[in-house]
């Protein structure tokens, strides 16, 4: 199942590893992960969820009967490149479009190649304003790809890598 929530992309992966350091060794309910998660990392209880589900995403953090718990294992920058692309919406798509062509891909190009795969529920809960939210969520994706070594900046755009 590939999951939704995707916080805004760091300048480094420091910010990702505080997040993981965040999620509890002994299993903890959803609000008090996102509570931990949200006063660690300074943000909302509801971005501190989606940092949550999104370390759950790449095998940083998992639920539990319990819980949720943080993942001991190390992973490394290609590992979490992969959990990425396989389990994060929108991030194959983003990939897929970022290696269409030969040249780099604005933001903006990459959102026009994403724009059909929005959820048709998404455009009707907010007509006015879904396409700014996506917009942004695509370049939170872009970025996140060049911080996971599956993409890179190139020349005002960006490329997928061989990797």
């Amino acid at each position: 199942m590939r999951r939704k929530p995707v916080p805004p992309a760091p300048e480094t992966l420091d910010r990702l590893w505080e997040a993981h350091r965040g999620v509890p060794l002994i299993p903890g309910s959803e609000d008090d992960c996102c509570g931990r998660l949200a006063t660690r990392l300074d943000v909302t209880p509801d971005e501190g969820r989606d940092w949550l589900v999104f370390c759950q995403s790449l095998g940083l953090a998992r639920e539990t009967s319990r819980g949720f718990e943080r993942v001991r294992d190390e992973k490394t920058v290609e590992e979490l490149g992969r959990a990425f692309e396989a389990n994060v919406f929108g991030a194959r798509e983003v990939l897929d479009a970022l290696a269409r062509n030969d040249g780099p891909e604005s933001v903006d190009a990459v959102f026009e190649a994403f724009e059909p795969t929005v959820p048709n529920w998404e455009r009707h809960r907010d007509p006015n304003g879904w396409r700014r939210r996506w917009r942004t969520r695509v370049s939170d994706l872009v970025e996140w790809a060049v911080l996971f070594d599956v993409a890179e900046a190139r020349d005002g755009g960006y490329v997928a890598t061989d990797a």
